[in-house]
């Protein structure tokens, strides 16, 4: 699915992904971890397409095509989906309109025609449910005054409806009360399947208690320097990330 050869990425010439190496396959879901500054959201946002970021070394690569000269949308067309720390609010466009809108786009730039409003009206009654979202909510403009629970449980529900075949999670347990977590968790849990991957990007090991890793790697100083199951989080957690550093400058 994903495969990411020996990366360099920097931004504003401050070098910050070291040298990474990392390979997901199709039916995963990988947990990266990493103390503040480590690189974790360069590397989702690298992987993403963001044009501040330059690769000046290695490959990421989709399903064996290479992505380096591709823009987001392009990207976000070949199937990745990026939810963000902080979701902008978009005044005056509802949260079913915005996903009218993107689903139409995404399969323009495939080849195919508008989805049929009745048939994106059921995918939309379909995926709420699926979330537990009152209709209510999807009549609200763009995270225009949503909580934070609200906003990302927006975002897995974005996620839900453009199905894509890697979703990388930015920090998406930030701010986030225990309810709202398990909400969010509930959702990405209902969205896995063998045809998809997941990368989770978190501090915590609170967020991997719902949404259970198949492998965790941390990152530190722009490299991974040490990868494991789920049973590495739960050290993180009683040890913290001294350790790590302590391992990683040995």
């Amino acid at each position: 699915m994903l495969e990411i050869k020996n990366l360099h990425a920097s931004v504003e010439d401050k070098e910050i992904l070291k040298g990474i190496d990392l390979k997901v396959n199709a039916g995963e879901v990988h947990a990266i971890m990493g103390p503040n500054g480590s690189g974790k959201s360069t590397l989702a946002s690298v992987i993403a397409g963001k044009e501040e970021f330059e690769v000046s070394e290695g490959s990421i690569l989709l399903e064996g095509e290479d992505l380096e000269d591709l823009a987001p949308e392009e990207r976000a067309h070949k199937g990745i989906f990026l939810s963000f720390q902080y979701p902008v609010e978009i005044p005056g466009v509802t949260v079913t309109n915005f996903m009218k809108t993107a689903i139409n786009e995404s399969r323009k730039a495939r080849g195919l025609e508008e989805m049929p409003a009745n048939e994106m009206l059921k995918k939309i009654r379909e995926k709420s449910e699926l979330l537990e979202i009152d209709r209510k909510f999807l009549s609200r403009s763009l995270n225009e005054g949503f909580s934070g629970g609200e906003k990302k449980r927006n975002e897995i529900f974005q996620m839900a409806m453009m199905e894509p075949k890697l979703a990388i999670l930015d920090e998406t347990d930030s701010g986030l009360d225990i309810d709202a977590l398990r909400i969010v968790a509930n959702g990405v849990n209902k969205l896995r399947n063998k045809d998809n991957a997941v990368v989770v990007i978190t501090h915590y090991q609170r967020l991997l208690e719902y949404i259970v890793p198949d492998y965790v790697h941390v990152l530190y100083n722009g490299k991974i320097v040490k990868s494991g199951t789920k049973e590495l989080a739960l050290e993180l957690e009683e040890k913290g990330y001294d350790w790590i550093k302590q391992e990683a400058t040995v």
